[in-house]
């Protein structure tokens, strides 16, 4: 609803300077599309923001689920409207001056200063939502996506001088300039403050830092987080902080990271050695300074609403599902882990979530070895199950899982094909919650 009234209101300022009487000619038209395309564009930007801006009263009403999706939804029609508004805009005044494209594109960047910084503002737009591409992203390594999407806080700020020198809705009403005035502080409030100033003043006054320093199996490390009073970050187990470590190298630039163990006084992250970045965090030193934004995410026991869980996890994905398992209130045989591993001597916490199952009384199966292909979540199915198909191999494995809340953890490709296994066991997707393993 906010969203609606965040676009509706300049469409509305819109109508009221100009009525319904668009222009008969073609310049008019032209014009219309320009400004409202930038008007509708504008909104959407400032709303494509504040979806990622991590703000806990959002995260409470929405999920970050829910505000992740839509926000990767909006990254292209933003990007096309503000497309259609350079193009528009261009022709526009061509028209109206009855000169060439290319003359005026030129004569308007000469005379405007403005409007070449809100050139330079789309080209880094365009940069942005192309590493955002599933095919770029695979190319990337996380450090430089984030380093290209850090570019898109600076495209903004080169947008705004344009608006408010040359934007004639805003020259004609004063009232709606100082209305998109408030939401770019609003949005800037809010990002300043929740990913910036509030996760650096708790840093300092909780002193959080690296305990220490694990090694675990299958190439990876479990990295303890202490500090001061950390239980009232209220943190829980599922749930992922974004952990930036103050040194020199690492400073700019967070990970997100899912708990490993039922957080209280102490915070634990398991991390794999993936060769990027993450490979430097296998050799911390106890002590180094660190900054947790967070708690995020809803991959925790509070969307339960059946008795019996199925827990599903691979490769690193086991983190959050062995917190939940160490923390999830059951009885007996409530709560069955499926922990999808290659090898058992090699699979990461595999000791603790055994030792975990046998103290809580927790169905624990291991499926042991290599997929079949990407379409399979499971290893080669052995003689008495070839020919089933993986939903019911699935099913062999957890006989109560269409009555019970499934939390799925694990790589992307993985995922999918569970998810594909329990929409042919007919789950209701209400029962189904899916941490995504990926940036």
């Amino acid at each position: 609803m906010l969203a609606l009234i965040t676009v509706a209101v300049p469409v509305m300022a819109y109508l009221q300077n100009v009525g319904l009487d668009f222009g008969q000619d073609l310049a008019g038209w032209l014009d219309t599309v320009n400004r409202l395309s930038a008007l509708v564009g504008t909104s959407l930007l400032l709303i494509h923001m504040l979806l990622t801006s991590r703000v806990p009263w959002l995260e409470s009403i929405i999920g970050l689920d829910r505000l992740t999706a839509s926000h990767k939804k909006l990254g292209k029609p933003v990007l096309y409207l503000f497309l259609v508004h350079f193009l528009t805009s261009v022709m526009a005044y061509a028209v109206a001056d009855g000169t060439g494209l290319i003359a005026t594109f030129f004569g308007l960047i000469g005379h405007y200063p403005e409007l070449a910084l809100a050139l330079a503002s789309l080209a880094l737009m365009m940069i942005v939502v192309l590493s955002s591409i599933r095919a770029a992203r695979k190319k990337l390594s996380y450090e430089a996506w984030y380093l290209i999407h850090l570019t898109s806080y600076i495209a903004v700020i080169a947008a705004i001088p344009h608006q408010f020198v040359l934007g004639s809705e805003f020259l004609a009403s004063p009232w709606l300039g100082a209305y998109f005035a408030a939401l770019y502080f609003f949005v800037l409030f809010n990002l300043l403050w929740f990913r910036a100033a509030q996760p650096l003043l708790r840093s300092l006054i909780m002193g959080q830092k690296v305990e220490s320093v694990t090694p675990e199996a299958n190439r990876t490390t479990s990295i303890m987080i202490g500090g001061r009073g950390l239980q009232r970050l209220n943190a829980k187990a599922g749930q992922f902080f974004m952990l930036r470590i103050l040194t020199k190298r690492q400073w700019w630039r967070p990970h997100p990271f899912s708990v490993s163990a039922s957080p209280n006084s102490s915070i634990r992250f398991t991390v794999g050695n993936r060769g990027d970045d993450t490979s430097e965090l296998q050799n911390l030193k106890p002590g180094t300074r660190v900054l947790l934004e967070g708690p995020y995410g809803i991959f925790s026991e509070n969307q339960r609403v059946n008795r019996k869980v199925t827990l599903l996890a691979a490769g690193i994905g086991i983190a959050p599902v062995r917190a939940l398992a160490e923390s999830m209130a059951a009885e007996p045989g409530d709560i069955t882990v499926i922990y999808r591993v290659t090898d058992t001597s090699d699979a990461a916490l595999l000791e603790e979530v055994k030792q975990i199952c046998r103290i809580r009384q927790h169905t624990l199966e291991l499926p042991t070895g290599p997929r079949a292909s990407d379409a399979n979540f499971l290893p080669s199915p052995n003689d008495d199950e070839k020919g089933m198909p993986e939903s019911e191999r699935l099913l062999a494995l957890a006989p109560d899982i269409k009555s019970s809340d499934i939390y799925v953890c694990g790589p992307v490709s993985w995922t999918a094909s569970v998810l594909s296994a329990l929409n042919n066991l007919g789950v209701p997707k209400g029962n189904i919650h899916v941490e995504e393993f990926a940036w």
